[in-house]
């Protein structure tokens, strides 16, 4: 590796707020804001929208789409078949 053309690396905590949950990783990921950790130190905090903790993937929460009412309200709208124009 060539010297100074990197970023830093070094431990960021990750935090899930819709799922509060957050774990300490080695990152390039840099912020402003800083959390204590459980260990007593004080580390970089990158905020994310969705991890493991609160993707339906993961979490088996499945969400059920009516895909039969937006067919009936399209079909509403506009008009059932090709050619009534």
């Amino acid at each position: 590796m060539q010297p100074g053309i990197h970023p830093a690396y070094g431990p960021v905590v990750f935090r899930d707020r819709s799922a509060d949950f957050a774990f300490l990783t080695r990152s390039t990921a840099t912020s402003d804001k800083t959390v204590e950790w459980e260990d007593g130190n004080t580390y970089p905090v990158v905020d994310v929208e969705i991890s493991s903790a609160s993707h339906p993937f993961y979490t088996g929460a499945r969400r059920v789409v009516d895909t039969a009412g937006r067919v009936e309200r399209f079909e509403r709208r506009y008009g059932r078949g090709g050619g009534n124009r």
